[in-house]
């Protein structure tokens, strides 16, 4: 017969009907955020997010202490998956436009299967809460890094270092690419390889073919 000990740390393990309580988590994490993308935070519920991930309300409040703290989860995986494609492609090395493209082709791709997490890290609606503030401040300081790393590399590639028009350069890069990757988020029937291929030509109608690299395409 098991012993208490062991049945306790099944319990810890493990969530509802045998699923583990990390995949259990991931998937209401999931669920909520698609719920509060689509809705806004104020008016997304509870109950709608446990009815759709197919739990109860008690699970959710367990897990996560309260609807602000489920955000708080959203936004924290957000952030992180997004940060971290974006690093990943930093280190593969490429500079210039070829840089900026096959980070935008990496975003596209992770952000593909879930949407949700572009529209939840750039919701302008979302009560910045100390804690909320936080975990946004911590994932725009990590991509703002990147961008000042590429866009450097980019001037210093056109012959200018200098440092007020790099960062004036940042700027202008950065709401390119979120200007992209929202028209993208707002255009579903966009695949993450046509798109890729829309910022190619765009980028060469205005840096040039041979910049971009697309020459006899």
């Amino acid at each position: 017969m098991p012993s208490s000990t062991a049945s306790a740390g099944s319990a810890r393990r493990s969530g509802t009907k045998g699923v583990a309580r990390a995949d259990r988590e991931e998937q209401i994490v999931e669920v909520a955020g698609q719920v509060f993308a689509e809705r806004g935070f104020a008016l997304a519920s509870v109950s709608e997010i446990a009815e759709r991930a197919g739990i109860s309300k008690p699970l959710i409040y367990n897990y996560f202490g309260s609807k602000e703290g489920l955000l708080v989860a959203c936004l924290r995986r957000g952030g992180q998956v997004l940060a971290e494609e974006m690093e990943r492609t930093a280190a593969l090395g490429e500079v210039g436009i070829a840089r900026a493209l096959v980070t935008l082709d990496g975003v596209f791709r992770v952000l593909e299967p879930q949407p949700w997490i572009w529209r939840l890290l750039n919701d302008p609606t979302l009560a910045r809460t100390s804690e909320v503030a936080a975990i946004i401040d911590v994932y725009q300081d990590r991509v703002a890094a990147l961008a000042r790393d590429g866009v450097g590399e980019l001037m210093h590639l056109a012959g200018d270092d200098d440092p007020v028009d790099i960062d004036a350069m940042t700027h202008v890069w950065s709401n390119v690419f979120d200007s992209l990757v929202t028209w993208w988020v707002d255009h579903p029937d966009e695949t993450p390889a046509s798109m890729t291929a829309r910022s190619s030509r765009l980028f060469a109608a205005v840096f040039g073919a041979d910049r971009v690299g697309l020459r006899g395409r």
